[in-house]
Order: C-alpha cells, then structure tokens, then sequence
C-alpha cells in the first residue's frame, strides 16, 4: 500500500501515463525486481498489485529497494512540497541537502533546528517513514551515482565529494544498499575515472528542473542584479565565486548544466543544493498557475507560465543586497554593492561574510552613515545566531529577528523572505516597482490578498511585466 499521504491509484495513474508533473513526488518500488523508479520511468508499467509507492527516495531505500538505472532517481527534481515548507521537517531537509548533516552529524543537525535529536527521528519517521540518517544516507548515495555516472572524478574524490568519512565506507554502503561497488557502476555506465583530476578541475553536471521553466526570466533577473567583481551574467549563463573555487549555470533544452571548479570536492552536495534554489529549480508551476490564472493576473501567468522566483547563493549576501537596494533603483545599487566586493571581498573573491564586513570600514563607499550601521547590525545578529539566513529558521522567527536590526522594515524582509527564506507568499511592502505595474494594469491593492499563497510569484510576474 501507499504510505497515507500518497492515494495508490493516482500514483499508478500518474506511473501508467508517465505523468512529468509527479516527477520528484514520488517513487515507484516495483516488488518483483526491488527496484524503486521515478514517475517518468520509461520501462513498462509494472502491475499494480507489484508496485508499492513512496514519498522519498530514503523511504524506497529503508524498505530495501534499489534505484533505477535507466531513470536514474537521483536526477529527480526536487518535491515543492518540502522545497516550500517552513516548519521543521521543510528546514531539516534542506539543511541535509546543504550538507549540514555532514558536517555537524544528526545530532549537530537537530541543535542547529533547536530540538533533540530523538524528536527529528520521531518527526521523520512519521512523514517519511525513514530517520534522518537513513535520508542523509540516501542523499549521499543518489550524489555519489551522479557523480560516477556524469564525471572522471576519481572513486576516492566521489566518496569525499558525496559526505563519507572513507573510501572503504563508501564502498560496503554502496555494496550493502545497492548490490554493486562504485568501480562496478562506473563500468556499467561506460565512465572511466580520470585519475588526473586533482585540485579545482572541473566538473559538469546535470540539474533538472520542472517544466515549464522560464529559463529567460531568470537569468535575466540575474543579469540586471549581477554584482561586479562577484558575478557575470548574460541571457545564456550566469557564473560567480563560491567558496573554494567557481561556477557556471548554463540553460539546456531540458536541463541546467552546472559546471564546478571547487578545490575541496565535499563542497559539491551544498554547491549542487544552493544552485537549485538559485534557479528555483523544484516549484509546481502547475500549482502556481492554477492560482494566479485565475486573477488579475491572468494575462500575464499566460504569457510566462515557468516563472520562477530567482532565489540566492548564501542568505547573508542577500540580505546586504535587500539593505543597500532600498529605496534606489536596481542598477545603483549594483554599483553599491560592487564597491562593497571590492573593498571587503573574502578570500576568493568571494562575498564578505558577516565576520569580514564588521571589521571591514565602509565609508567612503556612497553608502549613508545610517546604511553603514544597519548592515554592521544585520552582520552582528548573523554573528551572534540570533537570525539564521540559510534554512535552520523558521522564516517567520527569521523575519521577526530581522526587523529588530534599526533600518530593516517591512519591504526589505519582504524581500529577504522572498529570495533568500524561500516563502512563496512573501511580499516586498511598499515596493514602488510593485505599485508602477499594479497601476499601470489597473489591478487594486485588494487583490494582493486575492494570491495567496504564491504572492511572491505574483511579484515576479509583476517586476517582470514592467
């Protein structure tokens, strides 16, 4: 049977017409091969009374099946449901992603999320039918077969790369849960290891996104926000600095090519992680749509109906971007926060941390007295983990923390939660771009209410058609 949050025969429905729209909501574990699929699987549809249904891929896992080899589940997008969710489970599943549990281990995630580890066990259990370690366990493994099938990455690179502490770990949980060694799969796939690639080589992969996926509107919003010195941009890629090394994001015909170039390759799970949310890779359109088109805002759902709402690389960042921006238009401050990189920028090129930016004197900069002290403020709650910017806060304690740094208000949370919080209902208050096209296509502020709960979207549609 199907775990209860998932009915059996819209699953099957969905397996039998390979339905892309359920891809990444769920698997497919067939009990006569104990293989588990994605929706979209293109061999034939198992019979019903062989196939059981699970919401995670861990889940599939725990009850002892294996991935897929032709649709490779660990290409799935990723579930809106727990890209959107704010409570507990939501943040725990994309601090996993992050990798924070492979750094921290399950007990350093669960401190991060202010409960005890055998509360988070108990919460994973009853939503996923898998524990947390199981879900990090799978997280790895679906990394590490990307990695041996799309790369010349060494198999002792793959193991580092995808959170095991040893090669010799890596290959008994590989053996134990699949049934094959990394060396066994890489055969299979027809890769051979590039035993020269040492140091920042590199590597391309593949990240896959919903359909329909507005690839223009994103990176054009990207391109206009580039920061000088930090980002570049144009229409067909956009690339920047990360922590121990670069990347670029290409638009495909069905997918994002990610290209990584880091010196340490277990910064790779949270790089491929922070790239998805960038694009937005994991919304429902369908969902999205089926709200907005049925507003005032019909018109233009109909015209861009993939829009995605860009999101950020480190939360910090976007939140200094949300302060310097107020009240000026996009290009100045661009140019703000282009002197701010130049003269505060991180080893690497990269955006200074909030560490860095206290200690760092921004005078002189075209910033006001006031601006200078509001991002010293913001920088200290971030030091001082009173507010947590990359998914271990509830976006509401997030938001209410934020506004008690002096110069922060309602349209610069608005906009942090839209971007770096990843609340789908947030709303900039205020935002005059908002007001302009609001007027400009005779829609009254009522209908705002009238969006919910995707007015961070109805944003984006309406900066987008200005």
């Amino acid at each position: 049977m199907a775990p209860p949050e998932l009915d059996f025969d819209s699953c099957y429905r969905a397996v039998s017409a390979r339905d892309a729209r359920f891809d990444g909501r769920f698997y497919t574990a067939v009990k006569t091969t104990r293989i588990y699929c994605r929706p979209i699987c293109p061999a034939r549809t198992p019979s019903a009374r062989n196939v059981r249904f699970y919401r995670h891929a861990a889940s599939a896992e725990a009850a002892g099946f294996r991935p897929c080899k032709r649709c490779r589940p660990e290409l799935s997008p990723g579930d809106p449901g727990w890209d959107l969710r704010g409570d507990l489970i939501g943040r725990a599943l994309r601090l996993i992603d992050d990798g924070a549990a492979d750094e921290r281990g399950v007990a350093g995630l669960a401190r991060r999320l202010h409960i005890t580890e055998r509360h988070l066990h108990r919460l994973f259990v009853a939503e996923l039918g898998a524990g947390p370690l199981a879900v990090v366990r799978t997280r790895r493994l679906l990394l590490a077969k990307q990695l041996l099938t799309e790369t010349g990455l060494p198999v002792t690179e793959v193991a580092f790369a995808a959170g095991f502490g040893s090669v010799r770990q890596f290959n008994a949980t590989m053996r134990e849960t699949y049934g094959f060694t990394p060396s066994e799969l890489r055969a299979t796939a027809g890769r051979r290891a590039d035993e020269s690639v040492a140091g920042p080589a590199t590597l391309r992969l593949r990240l896959h996104r919903r359909e329909p996926y507005d690839v223009e509107g994103v990176f054009a919003f990207l391109t206009s926000r580039a920061i000088p010195g930090l980002e570049t941009a144009d229409l067909n890629s956009y690339a920047r600095a990360v922590p121990g090394g670069t990347i670029t994001l290409t638009p495909r015909r069905d997918h994002i090519a990610l290209d990584v170039a880091v010196a340490d390759t277990r910064q790779l799970a949270r790089v491929v992680a922070r790239c998805r949310r960038l694009l937005d890779l994991d919304a429902d359109p369908e969902a999205i749509s089926g709200v907005l088109g049925r507003t005032s805002l019909g018109p233009l759902v109909s015209a861009r109906p993939g829009l995605r709402v860009p999101g950020t690389f480190d939360g910090f960042e976007l939140a200094v971007r949300a302060v310097v921006g107020q009240q000026i238009s996009v290009a100045g401050a661009r140019t703000l926060l282009g002197r701010i990189v130049a003269r505060a920028a991180a080893p690497g090129g990269l955006f200074p941390t909030p560490e860095h930016l206290l200690e760092t004197d921004l005078t002189g900069l075209g910033l006001t007295n006031r601006r200078i002290d509001t991002l010293k403020r913001l920088a200290t709650v971030l030091v001082e983990e009173r507010v947590d910017l990359d998914g271990g806060q509830d976006p509401a304690e997030a938001v209410a923390g934020l506004l008690e740094v002096p110069g922060i208000g309602p349209w610069t949370t608005g906009y942090i939660a839209l971007r770096a919080l990843r609340d789908p209902d947030a709303w900039p208050v205020g935002d005059l771009g908002l007001k302009r096209s609001m007027s400009a296509l005779g829609i009254p502020d009522e209908h705002i209410e009238r969006w919910r709960p995707w007015r961070a979207y109805a944003a984006l549609h309406l900066w987008s058609s200005s």
